[in-house]
């Protein structure tokens, strides 16, 4: 598919779900339709709406996630049809670190123990009783600090590297287990905090257990029955990842044989609900206004960027590329990721004598993607022969 476009021309975007009008508002009016009601929109912008079921418009170009997740969209139908797919790592990262501090509080202390017994005495208790009642029953709800514990963190991406971070500064002993770290989040990492091998040797150490990987094939209950069983006695286990990394029957498993003392998770399973060593939040790590306004306003940028420049930046099914505008025409494209396409490329624009003032190409999996400014604005008839090379999936101008 070919999309010429000019310096003016505008972009319609069409949103779904609420999302942050500090994100929308990054959407310029004066190039840019954005609206729910969109009709063949160029890009998407969406947190949760499920993209899963519907039929893609034929002119989109990019899909942005404002959160870190993309199991609501169809990212290999995406990569298909040449539509690039960005999510937002990182910017909603502080907001769940928070919220894995309180289920390490809430799993260590007797707090919602606590609150519960005071709900149950009501409002018509006279002070004193009050008082000699909360003196008589506070030791049921004695629990054990932090500082001094060690905590096992799996995943040390954007969040963990933070939730490490903040642990130290607690007083706690940091183990962390990540087998796909990139090297810009390795350099992050505290000195402090001590790389396991597995899976398994970072469960024997660990009193408390926090998940931070994504939900991919290779990470489906990652925690399973196996790998509990080396788990140190009596250790909490803390999801606020995905609900998929977890194998559910090993964690009640686990929790019946008292191998787990706690299992703390952002995402409640009916099996589980009502239990006394369970700790359920509706789903809420990302949800604080500056968690949204981050996510919103990244996953805005990213697409502006995409649109006018052609620049990749967070794409789960793309490469990431970016290159300095030369202040000419440029062309974009992406191809199947098999030799001679770029070449084949080339020669095209040589035989037009179309000048090239510079290029970048970089792959990823199956997919390549190129970006190539050029001294003269490219003629309808070069972009369609760009497009007939076999493997070429989409044209862009911009």
């Amino acid at each position: 598919m070919i999309h010429p476009q000019n310096p003016s021309q505008s972009f319609k975007i069409r949103s779904y779900n609420q999302i942050s009008v500090k994100g929308l508002n990054r959407f310029s009016r004066e190039r840019y339709e954005v609206g729910s009601e969109i009709s063949s929109p160029h890009a998407i912008i969406l947190r949760s709406h499920n993209l899963l079921d519907e039929t893609l418009p034929d002119g989109v170009t990019a899909i942005a996630r404002a959160g870190a997740g993309v199991n609501n969209v169809p990212v290999s139908q995406c990569s298909a049809a040449g539509i690039v797919v960005f999510n937002t790592p990182g910017a909603n990262a502080n907001a769940v670190k928070e919220l894995v501090l309180t289920g390490l509080l809430l799993s260590c202390r007797g707090v919602t123990e606590g609150i519960n017994f005071i709900g149950q005495l009501g409002t018509t208790v006279p002070p004193k009783e009050l008082a000699k009642q909360m003196e008589a029953k506070k030791k049921q709800f004695k629990g054990s600090e932090l500082a001094g514990k060690t905590l096992g963190i799996v995943g040390l991406g954007a969040i963990g590297s933070m939730l490490a971070d903040m642990a130290l500064a607690l007083g706690m002993n940091v183990v962390g287990y990540d087998p796909a770290i990139s090297i810009e989040a390795a350099w992050r990492l505290s000195s402090r905090i001590k790389k396991m091998d597995n899976l398994s040797s970072l469960m024997a150490r660990s009193d408390f257990i926090s998940l931070h990987v994504p939900s991919i094939e290779a990470t489906r209950k990652m925690v399973n029955g196996e790998n509990l069983s080396q788990a140190k006695p009596g250790a909490v286990l803390l999801n606020f990842s995905r609900s998929e990394i977890v194998d559910n029957e090993a964690v009640i498993s686990a929790l019946n044989e008292g191998r787990l003392s706690k299992y703390v998770s952002d995402f409640p399973i009916p099996e589980l609900i009502g239990r006394d060593d369970v700790i359920f939040t509706p789903h809420i790590g990302a949800s604080t206004a500056e968690a949204e306004d981050n996510c919103a306003v990244m996953a805005a940028d990213q697409l502006v960027d995409f649109l006018e420049n052609g620049n990749i930046k967070n794409s789960v099914n793309f490469p990431n590329l970016t290159m300095e505008r030369s202040g000419g025409p440029r062309i974009t494209f992406c191809n199947h990721n098999v030799p001679g396409v770029l070449g084949h490329v080339l020669s095209i624009l040589a035989d037009k004598n179309v000048n090239v003032t510079d290029m970048l190409n970089k792959s990823r999996d199956d997919i390549a993607y190129n970006i190539i400014d050029v001294e003269s604005e490219p003629t309808e008839a070069l972009l369609a022969s760009i497009y007939e090379v076999e493997h070429v999936i989409k044209v862009r101008v911009v």
